[in-house]
């Protein structure tokens, strides 16, 4: 893997905050954030139910993300946020982790909850492909078999040329390519920035872009409307906040299988607030694109055992 590699001070406080080993706590912050994150999708997937364009639902949620940000930017302490030693690969994160936002919320629009999120979890799949291409990784017979056996999971769920195929079942592998991308990004910029430069190159690039495209899309939200984009945004920004923290107590490899979690969350939702059911061929499909996602963790635990390689940052880190 080519990455950056930071000076031994800056590589002595990354791993301060990478390595304390409370592996029970980083899991429970999972479960944790998953909830929130669930409750992020499921009033997403109700505001475009009202007919929200969902680039107006992504703006509210990236405004929001940028005055939670705003006050830690700002303050004294933290210097300044936005002085990156690698700014265009932090722009392009940005964008990474826009599409993927975008992408998904237009999904939730057109599947249950349910099935969009299981779709999306493919994810880890693509950061495998991407990191051959982009970080000169070498990959093994058993990860491109776990890798084939995600994107089957998903050819199974998605069922192209039958009755059941959709076309909005794109959005969420596009989504899942978009959160790769900057999961791989952040791989090349460990280590080199801080995380609140990280998180404000975010929260400010899709706003930015967002605020320039939204209003081409702008429908007057009602109050109900604004209230539910604010809880979004606040439930989003939470939840992946607590995953920040979470890593700081375990290895990403060993906390990815816990995310997988959120699938129960959002099925639960979808029964009982939107009334949805995934049917016996989604389920299978989601169990072997979740077996497929544990594996490859597994896999990444035993290579950067073998590697001595010091553990991934989660992208919003």
């Amino acid at each position: 893997m080519t990455s950056h590699v930071p000076p031994p001070k800056t590589a002595a406080r990354v791993s301060a905050h990478r390595h304390t080993d409370r592996p029970l706590h980083g899991i429970l912050m999972i479960i944790c954030s998953t909830a929130f994150l669930a409750s992020s999708d499921a009033m997403a997937k109700y505001l475009s139910r009202t007919g929200m364009p969902s680039v107006e639902i992504a703006w509210i949620r990236f405004l929001v993300f940028v005055v939670i940000l705003l006050p830690i930017v700002l303050a004294p302490a933290s210097g300044n946020p936005m002085r990156s030693t690698r700014p265009l690969l932090q722009v392009f994160r940005g964008l990474g982790l826009l599409c993927s936002s975008i992408f998904f919320i237009m999904a939730l629009g057109y599947l249950p909850i349910a099935e969009a999120t299981a779709t999306g979890f493919i994810s880890p799949l693509f950061v495998t492909g991407l990191s051959v291409l982009f970080l000169g990784e070498k990959v093994g017979l058993r990860r491109w078999t776990a890798t084939i056996a995600g994107l089957l999971g998903v050819l199974i769920i998605v069922r192209p040329g039958t009755a059941a195929f959709q076309p909005g079942t794109i959005f969420p592998i596009i989504s899942a390519l978009g959160w790769a991308t900057a999961l791989v990004l952040t791989r090349k910029i460990s280590g080199a920035d801080r995380a609140i430069t990280t998180m404000a190159f975010s929260a400010i690039t899709g706003f930015l872009l967002l605020s320039v495209i939204v209003p081409f899309y702008w429908i007057v939200p009602s109050w109900t409307q604004i209230a539910l984009g604010v809880g979004i945004g606040v439930a989003a920004t939470v939840g992946h906040w607590i995953v920040v923290l979470a890593f700081r107590y375990a290895d990403a490899s060993v906390l990815a299988p816990f995310s997988y979690v959120q699938l129960v969350w959002v099925t639960l939702i979808g029964f009982f607030l939107f009334g949805e059911v995934p049917d016996a061929v989604a389920f299978a499909g989601a169990a072997i694109i979740i077996a497929s996602g544990v594996y490859t963790a597994h896999r990444e635990r035993v290579r950067r055992a073998q590697v001595t390689a010091p553990a991934e940052p989660y992208p919003s880190a």
